[in-house]
């Protein structure tokens, strides 16, 4: 089966750089958009690799209807989810990478029937691996991606939830329930759903706060420069998955 990548971004700047870029497919004229579900899915080349981009929408719902479809109606054979997101492990900064090695919910509370915080009821699996080749493939990029000079990537849990994070005492549940490198509000959803269709995934963020109560203000000035860097990325791993 040929390489046929979806690219999901939650915000449209998170997704718009992508799509400058990409150039018609094979026989065609034009790059083409497609109006499905509420969601436009832009197809083209992105540096000769077929794929799919999307702009899912904000939260764990939007983001897992937007992935079936990619997978059902496109037959994307890989997802990438591309974004920002706040930091949480020890050491990362503004301006980090984070690639997933998992994803979980940090909102998944059924202890009131026994599970654990994050644990899924009557599923086997509640903690969605990142597939170990596109994992490599990001870091290989990164070491030759010019954009993210003085910054770094590191390889680690993604933890997702509706909530945006921006105070410290939430800040530090999270960190003692899921042990996350970072914190936002899709990936999960995303991984959830690959993992039901087995199509491998992975999760590329780079940080664009601390995740606590640094300010909004804080959070909107890095919000771009740190998409346009997660873009960047992704762009560079297309090729090497």
């Amino acid at each position: 089966m040929q390489k046929k990548i979806g690219i999901i971004g939650a915000m449209a700047v998170e997704v718009k750089s992508l799509k400058a870029l990409l150039n018609p497919l094979p026989g065609q004229e034009k790059v083409c958009s497609v109006q499905s579900g509420n969601l436009e899915f832009t197809e083209g080349l992105l540096d000769s690799v077929p794929v799919v981009i999307v702009q899912s929408g904000v939260g764990k719902v939007n983001a897992a209807l937007c992935t079936q479809r990619l997978i059902l109606q496109f037959s994307v054979t890989h997802i990438i989810n591309t974004g920002i997101a706040g930091a949480m492990a020890s050491g990362l900064k503004v301006l980090d990478f984070v690639a997933s090695t998992d994803a979980l919910y940090h909102d998944m509370d059924a202890t009131g029937f026994g599970y654990k915080v994050t644990q899924i009821p009557q599923m086997e699996c509640s903690d969605f691996l990142a597939d170990r080749a596109m994992i490599e493939a990001a870091e290989k990029t990164f070491k030759d991606l010019a954009q993210a000079k003085g910054h770094k990537l590191i390889c680690g849990r993604i933890a997702s939830g509706d909530q945006f994070i921006s105070s410290k005492e939430i800040k530090e549940s999270i960190k003692k329930n899921c042990a996350p490198a970072c914190v936002e509000m899709e990936g999960a959803a995303i991984a959830h759903a690959a993992y039901l269709n087995k199509t491998p995934f992975i999760i590329i963020r780079c940080m664009s706060d601390m995740a606590d109560d640094s300010g909004e203000s804080t959070y909107s000035f890095n919000e771009e420069a740190a998409a346009n860097l997660s873009a960047a990325l992704v762009r560079g791993m297309v090729a090497k998955i």
